[in-house]
């Protein structure tokens, strides 16, 4: 397997998901505990220092335990893990001329085991950096540049040491999976070992031993992520399962009818329906700041959960789809990790409850979520849905939450995935929904003046949400999405399309 170690990137997880995308096993953990579970794990072929938001010249920067490098494993430091490497190693770093944010040329100048099998000289990567490696250490040969820093990349082939200043692991940088496929397979020699199948029969016996002669409960919310872990779990206890939807009010307008007609009906699980829209729209009132609403959102969604709850008897345990997305984005493994924003589905229960906590999904990726689901018998309607984020349509209004406001953009995300379907152009987006503003503009209708409200679209390509493109959508599409809106929807009269990728913008508004 392939150790990453986290210095707090917001890219550490998805170092480890490309890997496993070549068939290896691979697993993220806190740069303070290398040796531990490097001197305890014989399985390790690799290691893998992920960024970090941290310089190295800051005070009491984020070092890795030494000891490391008396395993002799092959090591790949990417960003931050190339400026530490060269720092610990007697090198020196500083910061560089000119920062470099996004894509940046690379010019291969020498033949490197990285850079084996690809053709060009010059391709474009993915940088993130203001410091920069000012003079390698002893033994280190640079192996590529760009117009602003002469060592892009550099290596000590006797030592088994590599290192790049760009991101491979983003789809941003050209060949990225290539150079890491070198260094997983030539340099590393790790065998195909990562098997979903095998990894589900695994988690539903975990979950049988655990649960035994207990009850769980597990809060279903109609989309993937819960879904799959809530049959996941029926899986290996039947009955003993017990499913709660909290209709928040907050939800898609289709999220219901899927828990009923697949999840019911097709699916065989008894779900309790809980009507909890009044609670969660008196709770949110003239609440605007999106981490107040998360937290509101998340803090009501457990007291209505917990009502709910205490009705079934004997309840042990709590199942939670929580993915690695989720835990990073909520502040990752490592301890130098920036909060992007938080997810009320992350961190534990309140310690009231009392129940212990299941999550079967927590080491996976939304993709091999999917796949998993398929396994379980999951139809491609719940399965391919568009990931949604668990405060719901509350983050995607943007300001005051009032019944008004939640109908309209309620009424524009239905639009949206309509025509989207419609045009065949649903399953080719990570992404695409309706976003309703805190501003009115003036506009004519019928020979009236206007002031209403203003739609944002939403559209997105990804593989993992990490990182994301806004989508190319054929401008008829989007003609006929905004047509229907500013028709159909009482009180819209404009629509506007967001043009900006993730980084530097979130998918999510707020």
């Amino acid at each position: 397997m392939i150790a990453v170690f986290d210095f707090g990137s917001q890219y550490t997880w998805l170092i480890a998901r490309r890997i496993r995308e070549f068939g290896v096993k691979s697993e993220v953990y806190p740069y303070t505990k290398i040796n531990e579970i490097v001197s305890l794990n014989s399985e390790i072929s690799g290691v893998i220092l992920s960024g970090s938001p941290a310089s190295i010249d800051e005070k009491n920067p984020p070092i890795i335990d030494q000891r490391l490098f008396d395993y002799k494993i092959p090591i790949l430091g990417i960003c931050y893990g190339m400026q530490m490497l060269t720092e610990i190693l007697g090198g020196k770093v500083g910061p560089g001329d000119k920062r470099e944010y996004g894509d940046t040329l690379l010019k291969i100048k020498r033949d490197s085991i990285l850079f084996k099998g690809i053709k060009e000289k010059r391709f474009s990567v993915w940088m993130s950096h203001y410091d920069t490696v000012l003079k390698m250490p002893s033994g280190f040969v640079s192996t590529s540049t760009t117009d602003t820093i002469p060592v892009a990349s550099m290596e000590n082939k006797k030592k088994r040491i590599y290192a790049v200043q760009f991101h491979p692991e983003v789809s941003h940088t050209k060949n990225g999976n290539k150079i890491l496929k070198n260094f997983v397979f030539e340099i590393c020699k790790s065998k195909k070992d990562w098997n979903l199948s095998r990894l589900l029969d695994k988690k539903i016996k975990e979950i049988e031993e655990r649960v035994k002669d207990g009850k769980v409960i597990v809060a279903l919310s109609g989309g993937v992520d819960s879904s799959v872990a809530a049959v996941m779990v029926k899986e290996a206890i039947g009955d003993k399962l017990y499913p709660i939807f909290v209709d928040t009010g907050l939800i898609r307008y289709g999220d219901k009818k899927r828990i009923e007609d697949i999840l019911i009906k097709k699916m065989g699980m008894k779900v309790d329906i809980v009507n909890a829209q009044k609670i969660f729209l008196r709770k949110l009132k003239n609440i605007t700041e999106p981490e107040k609403k998360r937290k509101i959102i998340g803090n009501t969604f457990i007291e209505v959960f917990e009502k709910e709850a205490k009705s079934i008897k004997g309840i042990t345990h709590l199942v939670q789809g929580t993915l690695y997305p989720d835990v990073i984005e909520s502040a990752g493994a490592g301890t130098k990790s920036v909060v992007i924003k938080s997810h009320h589905n992350v961190g534990g229960l309140p310690e009231k409850m009392k129940l212990k906590l299941i999550e079967p999904l927590r080491d996976l990726f939304k993709d091999e979520v999917r796949k998993i689901g398929k396994k379980l018998g999951l139809p491609d309607e719940i399965l391919y849905q568009h990931p949604f984020p668990g405060p719901g349509l509350a983050i995607r209004i943007l300001g005051k939450i009032t019944e008004d406001r939640l109908r309209i953009v309620k009424e524009a995300d239905q639009i949206v995935e309509e025509e989207l379907k419609k045009a065949n152009f649903y399953f080719k987006l990570w992404q695409g929904f309706a976003v309703l503003l805190p501003i009115k503009t003036v506009g004519i209708m019928g020979d009236r003046r206007t002031y209403d409200n203003v739609i944002a679209l939403r559209m997105v390509e990804s593989k993992d949400a990490m990182t994301s493109n806004w989508a190319k959508v054929p401008y008829k599409i989007l003609g006929r999405i905004s047509s229907r809106i500013v028709n159909e929807i009482e009180g819209v009269n404009r629509v506007v399309y967001d043009l900006t990728n993730k980084p530097p913008a979130t998918i999510e508004w707020e």
